[in-house]
């Protein structure tokens, strides 16, 4: 059961993520303003499923890296952490400062580097997050049943 509620959690965060991405990019190139503080609100509610996915895929893989000191398993710690720090950061104050301009409709400089930053801070978690499934995939096979 802990693993595939590593899997189950893991997974969820990497699609929000992708999902926050995409939307991001998509409302940016074919969006009206309010379509892009909609996606920007939406954005900052979605923490509600990311925060809590992100959190139990880290504890419920901590738990399950107990007593093997495997290299993936150590190269999935640690991108964990980076993943962490990123959004804790990064991406949240991002997503908290963009959506409070994109609701005041206030597309400057400053709104367009920041986002920026976030879709740059937003891409670099999605590929830790996509090494973490393909290691975890690996050492699923590995793990006795």
């Amino acid at each position: 059961m802990p693993a595939k509620l590593h899997a189950a959690a893991g997974t969820l965060a990497l699609l929000t993520i992708c999902t926050f991405w995409l939307s991001t990019i998509l409302s940016e190139l074919f969006g009206t303003a309010a379509t892009i503080a909609m996606v920007k609100t939406a954005i900052l509610y979605g923490m509600i499923i990311l925060i809590p996915s992100l959190a139990i895929a880290g504890a419920s893989g901590a738990a399950l890296a107990r007593g093997w000191r495997v290299g993936q398993v150590i190269a999935k710690a640690r991108r964990m952490k980076m993943i962490a720090a990123n959004g804790l950061l990064i991406l949240l104050p991002s997503a908290i400062f963009l959506a409070i301009r994109a609701n005041a409709g206030t597309f400057d400089d400053v709104f367009f580097a920041v986002q920026a930053l976030e879709l740059l801070a937003g891409a670099i978690n999605i590929t830790l997050l996509a090494l973490n499934l393909r290691d975890g995939l690996a050492l699923s096979r590995r793990r006795p049943a």
